[in-house]
């Protein structure tokens, strides 16, 4: 009988160990197209190669197409504008844009699509295999598609002579242990993306200036960005300004990224380039961009300083920047946004910043480098992982620097900032604790929160002040090195929040049940 017993728990040990064995789908890109500047269009092709790790049968894979996200007042994307309470409510008059030209083929061989069954979500679709995708097999998704871009109010479109290219390829939904993740695209909430490998070459007007996700490997281009950029970011009161390669019309510019969950892209003509290096702390060097608007008395002649400082501070506190480049772009004059990240380049659209708040959203979706593009969790449904988490390493940046928090903006007295920044960041957390009202609990899907305002508050400032819990209880360097950890243990996979709670146990030796479980709670904090 023991021998049997013996059996039984061995069988069931491996068992186990089984189910929690971490897997992830393995993903790559192919991408060619073209941007048309006169119809606001792009043209394109893409394959994917589609590798299923995980133990389950196949028989489809949900697709996103979240340029129709933008089609009509009908979409989930237009329907929460609508229903925003501290958003104005303009969704009737955005214009339009759309995703269209789709030709699913599987192997080469045409398949079917179905559509969502919820009539909102439009940019969503099922291509149905022809045959299952078994465990550890590998397929190859083709398509053609064109994306007819709409004047910017979310993200992706054109404006001023100026294209965001964000959420413009169609794209596999996550499947991971829990299921398939396939969402419709949202103005309040974000991702939740496969990692994957991308290449894709852009044609675009010799004249425009782009900037994107991954390595520019068109080498006359890149050094050109370079050459111009470096004398730009010595001498920023004379601005060089960026003169075509060649003479032809057009151009073709190949990029390519390694493990990174998306890819964007931003042209303009009017673009000053600044160019640097960044050595992080084990001494590896990395690219360092910044695209601006050629405009007098501008505040980001000192940007890629901001790129460079976020990204060598955020290495130190968090863990390295893994990434051959960093990038940021000054977008159209609009405040709907603030600024919005992806792999290796993020879009800042804030007109109205100040020099420090100006650094601070910079640095913010620079962070984003780390709390989205290394480590990816579903920003759908746990935001406050990867918003507050940015949030909190965001305002130590801030109090650091300037002795400033953007969430106060010019409110701080004079005689605050004369505090240390330690002492300075206790009393900032001290007031968001007792004057900010923070009722809601962090951890709810981004479509449950009531308002943009709501959200905003919750997911990153309570974030922010739950961290700051943390650092009271063990110290910041503690929560340094729990957070590298984290690093360590979960970067280019999707983390969940056990994940990360288990990776913070392992550094701090406590059980911090009752801490996460803080995630959950409404009203006031306590720990």
């Amino acid at each position: 009988m023991k021998i049997v017993a013996l059996f039984f728990t061995l069988i069931f040990v491996s068992f186990t160990f089984a189910q929690e064995k971490y897997w992830q789908q393995e993903v790559s890109y192919k991408i060619k197209a073209e941007l048309n500047d006169m119809e606001h269009s792009i043209s394109g092709e893409e394959t994917i190669t589609y590798k299923n790790n995980s133990d389950s049968k196949l028989e489809f894979i949900w697709f996103h197409l979240w340029a129709n996200a933008y089609k009509d007042e009908t979409t989930a994307l237009m329907q929460q504008i609508k229903n925003d309470t501290t958003r104005s409510k303009k969704a009737e008059t955005y214009s339009p844009g759309w995703m269209e030209g789709l030709d699913f083929k599987v192997n080469g061989v045409k398949v079917n699509t179905e559509a969502h069954s919820n009539p909102q979500y439009i940019d969503i679709v099922k291509v149905v295999l022809n045959s299952p995708l078994e465990p550890g097999q590998t397929i190859s998704i083709s398509t053609p598609f064109k994306v007819i871009l709409p004047p910017y109010f979310s993200r992706s479109g054109y404006a001023d002579g100026q294209f965001m290219a964000c959420q413009w390829y169609p794209k596999p939904a996550v499947f991971d242990k829990n299921g398939w993740h396939e969402f419709p695209y949202l103005d309040m909430g974000e991702f939740y993306s496969e990692y994957a490998d991308y290449n894709v070459e852009l044609t675009v007007p010799s004249d425009y200036i782009v900037g994107a996700t991954g390595t520019l490997m068109t080498k006359a281009e890149l050094d050109s960005y370079k050459t111009v950029g470096a004398k730009n970011a010595k001498k920023r009161k004379k601005v060089v300004l960026y003169k075509p390669v060649n003479a032809n019309p057009k151009k073709t510019l190949e990029y390519t990224a390694h493990l990174v969950p998306d890819f964007a892209w931003f042209a303009d003509k009017n673009l000053v380039i600044q160019y640097d290096t960044v050595q992080l702390p084990s001494g590896k060097v990395i690219d360092a961009f910044s695209y601006f608007h050629n405009v007098k008395k501008t505040i980001w002649s000192n940007s890629i300083d901001y790129v460079k400082d976020g990204t060598r501070n955020y290495s130190s506190w968090v863990g390295e920047y893994e990434y051959p480049v960093v990038q940021v772009v000054e977008g159209p004059k609009n405040n709907s946004s603030g600024g919005m990240e992806y792999p290796m380049i993020t879009l800042i659209t804030s007109p109205d910043a100040k020099v420090e708040t100006l650094d601070a959203v910079i640095v913010h979706e620079v962070g984003h480098n780390w709390f989205m593009g290394m480590l990816g969790s579903n920003e759908r449904d746990h935001a406050w992982m990867d918003e507050g988490l940015n949030t909190y390493y965001q305002l130590r940046y801030e109090a650091n620097k300037y002795r400033s928090c953007s969430i106060f903006g010019d409110a701080i007295p004079a005689e605050v900032k004369k505090l240390s920044a330690v002492e300075f960041m206790k009393l900032v957390y001290k007031v968001i604790d007792d004057a900010l009202p923070m009722e809601a609990a962090m951890d709810k899907t981004s479509s449950e929160f009531v308002s943009s305002d709501e959200y905003g508050l919750i997911v990153y400032v309570k974030t922010a002040y739950w961290m700051s819990l943390l650092e009271e209880k063990y110290g910041r360097a503690k929560v340094d090195a729990a957070l590298k950890n984290y690093f360590n243990k979960w970067k280019h996979k999707h983390p969940q929040p056990e994940d990360m709670q288990k990776a913070f146990e392992e550094v701090i030796g406590k059980d911090l049940t009752k801490f996460f479980e803080l995630t959950a709670k409404t009203g006031k904090l306590t720990f």
